[in-house]
């Protein structure tokens, strides 16, 4: 049983959304760039961020923003390529079924609707705020969506989220792994769903160096979809690897020198979904190893804020971590294959804390 789980419910769809991806971004791609879909406001984006993160003229000696055209919607390749399979699966289970086969459908409403559901709302309201930035021509469009209506809508859909794991779910505590000890929070397990949403949200700093995010995040993933597997809850093992089919195909394309970047439609998307996996599978404590890649490059960013703000000074040449070891003369390519390789390290570990713990 379990093989025929492992062949038809998760390896299929999980090969259909790579070769969709694959089959799909030629085309993309070939739009990205004759409608030139790159931001047009850099300069003044990272002058801004200069002021809070540390950037500005470090940033422009280590990135000739001028010359810089890379899309920055690249994401829409992989949602788009989950949405089909995901459409695939529905219609292909529903011709399987009526000749009795096994059914390969794995949205269902206890598992894998919302994590979906959280995608394409993330994805949807990213998409804008890249379009925004791409053809927004007053000064208030050319940013993007403000980042506080940002945070208010992640915010927003934390606190759904934490009132459908409370009310519906019955969830009210975190395992602590190698314990027997469970934290209950209670109500304050809502605002806590929203602080990891929020926290999630604000990993999306990583996104910026070719390759690093896609890799990164089909670590973290891959590890979801084993955990899925190792709890039997087969739905989100198969969802967990139809996403990292679609990532592997964004970085088939996207290996340095990027064609293209994952965008805050691609960011935001994985991020919010990525949340609601991590409270379905309660692996919130896993996480932080499991995640120690996003965490570690969003502290980088936050101390870099804290530190000019309150003290006038830099703790990091260029903040996010990935950009201060470009400044202290690590390659890309250096910088994403240690990422990625330590990235592996974290989901390998974290998956080997979950069978034991």
């Amino acid at each position: 049983m379990i093989e025929t789980i492992l062949v038809f419910k998760i390896l299929l769809p999980t090969i259909v959304a790579f070769i969709l991806g694959i089959s799909l971004t030629p085309i993309f791609s070939h739009i990205f760039y004759k409608y030139k879909l790159w931001k047009r406001s850099s300069r003044t984006d990272h002058s801004n961020q200069g002021k809070l993160g540390g950037m500005g003229t470090e940033f422009e000696k280590i990135h000739n923003i001028d010359e810089t055209k890379t899309p920055r919607i690249g994401g829409t390749i992989v949602w788009f390529s989950v949405v089909l399979t995901v459409f695939l699966s529905i219609i292909t289970s529903s011709v399987l079924s009526q000749i009795g086969l096994e059914n390969i459908e794995f949205i269902s409403r206890n598992q894998t609707l919302i994590p979906f559901l959280s995608l394409l709302l993330g994805a949807f309201l990213g998409l804008i705020d890249d379009l925004l930035q791409i053809y927004g021509n007053q000064k208030q469009l050319a940013i993007g969506i403000p980042r506080r209506i940002r945070i208010m809508f992640v915010l927003f859909v934390g606190a759904i989220e934490g009132l459908w794991f409370y009310y519906r779910l019955g969830y009210r505590s975190i395992d602590v792994p190698f314990t027997d000890v469970d934290i209950t929070l209670g109500y304050f397990f809502i605002f806590f769903v929203m602080f990891v949403v929020l926290a999630l949200f604000s990993s999306g700093v990583i996104d910026g160096v070719d390759g690093l995010a896609g890799g990164v995040f089909i670590s973290i993933f891959a590890s979801y979809g084993f955990i899925g597997i190792i709890q039997g809850q087969f739905d989100i093992a198969t969802f967990s690897f139809v996403v990292v089919g679609a990532l592997l195909a964004f970085l088939w394309f996207n290996i340095p020198p990027a064609r293209f970047y994952l965008g805050e439609t691609g960011v935001l998307g994985l991020t919010l979904s990525l949340a609601v996996i991590i409270f379905l599978t309660n692996t919130v404590v896993e996480f932080i190893i499991i995640g120690l890649p996003l965490i570690l490059t969003t502290a980088s960013s936050l101390v870099q804020i804290i530190s000019r703000r309150f003290f006038s000074k830099k703790v990091l040449k260029v903040a996010p971590l990935h950009h201060h070891l470009e400044t202290i003369g690590w390659s890309r390519a250096k910088i994403t294959m240690r990422y990625w390789v330590f990235s592996v390290m974290c989901s390998a570990l974290g998956i080997i804390i979950v069978i034991i713990g």
